[in-house]
């Protein structure tokens, strides 16, 4: 059998000599050496690459040999039942061509290369590659049959985009999933890439393309552009630039008026659940003779805000009769049981008269349609801010952005809450400000199956142009969501957005502005639009100087609320580890089944009802209300009428366990925050064992809530914890002191309470800051805030990462933080190390029936265009979606019409279709706005079908290649590359020699701390083996 000639040699150092670097694709000789260098060369890498050609073919298994080469150098792409074939290399310069299956390695070879098993039947890991190889057998197979063998490819030994030498599947760059082929003996290193290969792959995260392809058609496209401009005032940027900001005071006004019909559709709800609850309850203490009742009115009244009013005395006087209410509940009613039945045969359902089982029914009822419709669509359920925050990353989270995503998270958060659930609708409107600037922006939805824009936004059909409509989006969520346009803005930018300009920050505080200028509209039309009611808007109160114009609290307190923040610290953290073990469990034995979690959704909402209704119980006292209220503001005698009055007299008695569980989360938080406790006295309008019986239950339901599988937001259970926490404290410390009014007031306690628990948990400094200043409207809290995020951050990182952060790292989605991971900063490692070496090049000119089985076999996103005529240096990229759009086009030119029709056979390496071509173009050429015009659907390899004959047909790839792409030379440091890719937002980044060469691709996942050290991990073991062997080149 004739065997493929071996030459090694090494021009960077190497100890070997050979074959000179040269380029031939076509030629069955391989040949390593060049300018990479290693341990024994010029360059960094440890490998040693070079600048020639290196081919080689492999079926031997020796389980006892070290298993240090395969992660860098091989990979297995086809194979046959008695023999596996892959490709290997010492120098990373070369191209190289895959050989069809069935070549049998020769045993003369084993003087020059050293190959290493892949095999470890002892592994449980390698059941699943086995079966993996199967089926990767079978497809190669295939694709060799097919033709695709005259494909041009790098020879450095791992998948595209895969992260140095594993070959995990590859998030950013694929659309299809591979399994891993690579086994190590290093445990960790094995560990670490089950957890890659686990991820999710390449078939479920993409990385946007925030750069535009400069080819000759867009090149072209712009100059058209420009000279239609030409003389004009009116040009077409200023149009754009118009549409632009239209298109941002619609999302403004759209975003406003989803959080204002969700707002009301949930009070609606809410009211209606607690109207019929609290009749049960009226009814039942009637019914025992307890103390007879006003009315049922108002027993409905503890729940409207506007339903408290009161006498010239300061006297609770609900009826408004004139006549304080605790006179008339001692006179006697004669009409309320009678009232209270006329309420409840309003109801269809009583359920023997329970209040509790009436309670479980609203309660079930609720949450299962929010199951329902994240069962609908899954990604619509949590907060959305992890999502959003990965979306401005660049990541294309799939279906994130939708306007089906969008009607379930609203619906599906207005369901949630309303079932009392320990969540809030602040991160989902953060999720629907995004995906309605995603929709509104792209003027078309697959919701409606119709291009609904007539083309009028094509300008903004892009990912730049969209992750920067988003951005605004997520500002407007949160101006919606507490009236804090300023904060909006600051938490897009802290939390959110990874790219941000001058022009971004303009656009998303108008996109804000217009927001609340909304919110004043609608919610100000019944004073037909005169002076605005700024506490109709959600607030969390308007906080008052108790003390005249002096501060609320003195200047060493600051002490004591840097102290709440790390308390608060400590408890984000325990908050942020129980949420994440709860996490992996539901991965393991939930998520992966729709209903299971549907019965898991209605299994917690059975414990949080029965958790707020047995705890009123068990607190069994009930507290007279506040009488002498003459020095009280306007605020809090409207608050004393949402004192719930749980088997208690109503209008003069109240149940304080009751009055946090069973009202909505922001009129808790308002009662916890104003009630005022100065200290002075020993009344109280919440106890400490209150508090105590509130916070801890409620904490652990909210974590226990978190990550079910409903709309859920965080901001509202912490703040509402938070405050129960600081007002805790604050009773504490005033009974410390004997009530002698030394400390500042509970309500101040209460504000850096729920700050410190929010700071701890999401971990959130300037953004939240701004945010409870403009919802308390009151500036001397600036100080203390700052002061109590920042201790709460500083306790919290000591322990673990924010909880969104978590949610990221355990989705396996590959999230670039803004700083280059501490692993890089502690070892040298450059961009040889950590790049994807097996990489699918293209030529210039290229047959149609390449292109397709190339397309078919794998799952890259781009891929480099090699110029053959001058040794295979870069010429440009070629996007997949491009190719897709080409071949479904047609526009490739007939077999005739290069060279005359002659073919030259795969192993003729002289031929340059390129330049036989010259500076003709095939025809038909297809326009850039042409190919742009469908995104984000662009056709897939499935969609196109070949005609008999196309095959052979040309397709010439010059005019729409992207002949400006970002390379990196292989010695570049890891920093450099880090910064390079994230701060352009890059979706890829081609790694180049000194003469310009393809060496490997750098995709996102190849700069994830993971990838970072399994590259450090491969480049030791490597070392060692090479120690191990007596050193020099590759044994």
């Amino acid at each position: 059998m004739q065997m493929n000639q071996v030459h090694t040699g090494s021009s960077g150092g190497g100890n070997a000599g050979g074959a000179p670097p040269r380029y031939d694709p076509y030629v069955n000789g391989t040949g390593a050496g060049g300018g990479g260098g290693g341990n024994n060369g010029n360059g960094s890498n440890n490998d040693g690459r070079g600048g020639g050609l290196a081919q080689q073919h492999h079926n031997h298994h020796d389980d006892d040999d070290d298993d240090t080469f395969s992660g860098d150098f091989f990979r297995r792409l086809q194979g046959g039942s008695g023999s596996h074939s892959v490709s290997a290399s010492h120098g990373g310069d070369g191209i190289v061509r895959n050989h069809h299956p069935g070549h049998h390695h020769h045993p003369d070879h084993d003087d020059d290369y050293h190959y290493d098993n892949y095999h470890d039947d002892d592994d449980d890991e390698d059941d699943i590659d086995d079966e993996d190889d199967e089926d990767l057998n079978s497809e190669a197979r295939e694709y060799y049959n097919s033709g695709a063998s005259e494909l041009v490819t790098t020879v450095r030994g791992d998948g595209y985009g895969g992260g140095g030498g594993s070959n995990s599947s590859h998030m950013a760059e694929s659309e299809c999933s591979s399994s891993s082929h690579h086994h190590d003996n290093n445990n960790e290193s094995t560990g670490l890439r089950q957890r890659r290969t686990s991820s999710g792959g390449g078939s479920k995260y993409q990385s946007h393309n925030y750069e535009p392809d400069e080819s000759e058609v867009w090149r072209a496209y712009v100059a058209q552009q420009h000279f239609a401009n030409r003389g004009q005032w009116w040009t077409t940027g200023k149009l754009r630039a118009l549409k632009r900001w239209m298109l941002t005071l619609v999302v403004g006004v759209t975003q406003a008026i989803i959080a204002v019909t969700c707002n009301m559709a949930t009070k609606m709800l809410m009211e209606a659940k607690y109207d019929h609850v609290y009749d049960l309850m009226e009814y039942h203490r009637l019914s025992s003779g307890i103390s007879p009742s006003s009315s049922s009115a108002s027993t409905a009244s503890a729940n409207n805000n506007d339903a408290g009013y009161y006498t010239a005395d300061g006297y609770l006087d609900v009826d408004q009769d004139g006549i304080p209410d605790s006179e008339e509940y001692s006179s006697g009613g004669t009409t309320a049981m009678d009232d209270v039945n006329d309420h409840l045969a309003r109801h269809w359902f009583n359920f023997g008269k329970s209040p509790y089982l009436t309670f479980l029914f609203y309660q079930t009822l609720f949450v299962l349609c929010a199951a329902l419709f994240v069962y609908i669509e899954p990604v619509s359920g949590g907060s959305g801010i992890p999502d959003i925050k990965c979306y401005l990353n660049g990541i294309d989270v799939p279906r994130i952005v939708e306007f089906k995503t969008l009607v379930c998270r609203v619906m599906g958060v207005t369901f949630s809450v309303a079932a009392g659930l320990p969540v809030g609708k602040e991160g989902p409107m953060v999720h629907s400000g995004g995906v309605v600037a995603a929709v509104i922006s792209q003027g078309r939805t697959k919701f409606w199956g119709v291009d609904t824009s007539f083309s009028k936004f094509s300008d903004f059909r892009n990912d730049r142009e969209k992750r920067d409509f988003v951005a605004c989006g997520a500002a407007a969520g949160i101006a919606s969501a507490f009236g804090a346009p300023i904060g909006g803005v600051l938490l897009s930018l802290e939390e959110g957005a990874s790219y941000w300009s001058t022009n971004l920050t303009w656009r998303a505080f108008f996109c804000a502005m217009i927001t609340l200028g909304t919110l004043f509209v609608v919610r100000n039309q019944d004073s037909k639009w005169g002076q605005a009611n700024v506490e109709k808007l959600f607030s969390l109160g308007e906080f008052t100087s108790i003390g005249g114009g002096s501060s609320n609290f003195s200047v060493w307190e600051l002490l004591l609320f840097i102290l709440i923040g790390c308390l608060g610290g400590l408890i984000g953290a325990c908050f942020n580890a129980g949420s994440e073990h709860l996490t992996i469990w539901r991965m393991k034995h939930i998520n992966h089944s729709k209903k299971r979690r549907v019965l898991e959704v209605l299994a917690i909402s059975m414990l949080v009802t029965t958790v707020s209704f047995v705890m009123p119980l068990l607190w069994g006292r009930c507290t007279e209300l506040p009488t002498d209220m003459q020095d009280w503001t306007n605020q809090e005698k409207e608050l004393v009428a949402n004192l719930v009055p749980f088997n208690c007299v109503p209008g003069k008695e109240y149940n304080e366990v009751a009055s946090l569980y069973l009202c909505e989360a922001d009129v808790a938080i308002r009662q916890l925050f104003h009630f005022r406790e100065t200290g002075e006295t020993d009344s109280s309008t919440f106890s400490s064992a209150a508090l105590f019986l509130f916070f801890i239950p409620y904490t652990t339901l909210a974590c226990i809530v978190y990550g079910i599988a409903v709309p859920a937001g965080l901001f509202v259970p912490s703040l509402l914890a938070g405050a129960a926490f600081g007002r805790l404290f604050g009773h504490l410390l005033h009974k410390l002191d004997h009530t002698s009014g030394t400390f500042a007031d509970s309500g101040t306690y209460a504000l850096m309470g729920s700050a410190a628990v929010l700071g701890g948990m999401a971990r959130m400094t300037i953004s939240l800051t701004v945010i409870l200043l403009e919802a308390t409207g009151n500036m001397q809290y600036v100080l203390p805030l700052m002061m109590t995020l920042m201790a709460a951050r500083f306790t919290g990182n000591a322990f673990n990462e924010g909880i969104y952060d978590i949610n990221i790292h355990l989705k396996h989605i590959p999230f670039l933080e803004p700083e280059v991971p501490t692993i890089a900063e502690r070892h040298e490692i450059v961009a040889g190390q950590v790049m994807s070496t097996e990489v699918k090049c293209l030529r210039p000119v290229e047959r149609v029936g390449i292109v397709y089985d190339l397309l078919k076999s794998v799952g890259h996103g781009n891929f480099p265009i090699v110029d053959t005529a001058s040794s295979g240096t870069l010429y440009g990229t070629a996007s997949r979606s491009m190719l897709c759009t080409l071949l479904q086009r047609r526009a490739f030119g007939q077999p005739h019409d290069v060279n005359n029709g002659q073919h030259h056979s795969s192993t003729d390496g002289g031929v340059d279709y390129a330049e036989l071509l010259g500076p003709k173009r095939l025809s038909p050429l297809v326009q850039w706005d042409t190919i742009e015009r469908v995104y984000p659907r662009y056709p897939k390899i499935d969609d196109v079908q070949l005609r008999p004959g196309d095959r052979n047909c040309w397709l010439d790839l010059r005019p729409y290649a992207n002949t400006a792409p970002y390379t990196i030379n292989e010695t570049a440091s890891i920093q450099r590359t880090y910064r390079l890719f994230r701060t352009l937002g890059l979706r890829f980044l081609c790694v180049v020699n000194h003469t310009n060469q393809v060496v490997g691709i750098i995709t996102r996942v190849d700069l994830l701390p993971e990838s970072l050290s399994d590259s450090i991990m491969r480049g030791r073991n490597a070392h060692m083996a090479r120690r191990s062997s007596g050193g020099g080149g590759f044994s």
